[in-house]
């Protein structure tokens, strides 16, 4: 329900129904697989599948371990799902190069400590419109704040908080302080483009990108929303949006 929650808030025009279903498949997605690679998967089971995502061929996979084929069977399929309604509804076959894509960036994103990311791979982010950059910088600082207690605990790496914690050598307090300026500096910068700089993409998709950042600060607003942290208050919400005003 969170994962549908999530894409309620940023895309909720009456319009967009069959995006909402699929992007609350992919937000299911990438939490399972996000939890693979932060807390249940070994070294070697999560090379094996990084390894098995960019091959790409569900032929590949007898040598993972059950939880991790079922993840990978789950992406594959949901995948295919999406590149063929493409196809059937739009005729656009091309689709399913780039959908292929988006998993194996993710995977290798989570691996990114054992590989860590290069200079090229910095200048070709460069090339991304400003728009989502400052909606990701807000989705990340906003995790940050609601969540990064608990993942220290379980051994993960520092985050934004503990960096700059000993970077300027201040305290915990001042290092939240300092991190929500940085989200309401990045949000002047996401406003003054959205209104002032022309864009290479629509205006739905400007629209979703805010959004995102708007929703991150919803859900970490009290904690991990998004997991068992401040449970009560996500369903009270979710309740509040859709299913009371239908009782």
């Amino acid at each position: 329900m969170e994962n549908f929650f999530w894409t309620v808030g940023v895309i909720f025009e009456p319009d967009f129904g069959y995006s909402r279903r699929m992007s609350t498949m992919v937000n299911a997605l990438i939490t399972t697989i996000d939890d693979v690679y932060d807390v249940y998967g070994t070294l070697d089971e999560l090379e094996l599948f990084t390894d098995a995502v960019e091959r790409w061929d569900a032929t590949t996979i007898e040598q993972l371990p059950d939880y991790t084929k079922l993840c990978f069977l789950a992406l594959h399929n949901s995948i295919n799902e999406m590149a063929f309604d493409a196809l059937r509804d739009q005729g656009v076959g091309i689709v399913i190069s780039y959908l292929k894509k988006a998993p194996v960036i993710l995977v290798h994103a989570y691996t990114s400590k054992a590989n860590p990311i290069t200079t090229e791979g910095l200048e070709f982010v460069k090339d991304y419109p400003n728009i989502i950059r400052w909606s990701s910088i807000i989705l990340r600082l906003a995790d940050d704040l609601g969540k990064s207690s608990d993942e220290l605990k379980r051994g993960d790496v520092h985050k934004s908080i503990q960096c700059y914690m000993h970077e300027a050598g201040v305290s915990e307090r001042e290092a939240r302080e300092h991190i929500h300026d940085l989200i309401a500096q990045t949000w002047m910068k996401m406003n003054r483009d959205r209104f002032g700089n022309p864009h290479f993409v629509s205006d739905v998709f400007v629209g979703i990108a805010m959004n995102l950042a708007r929703m991150s600060q919803c859900m970490y607003q009290f904690g991990e929303g998004h997991g068992h942290g401040v449970q009560e208050i996500t369903k009270a919400r979710v309740l509040s949006l859709i299913v009371d005003p239908i009782a």
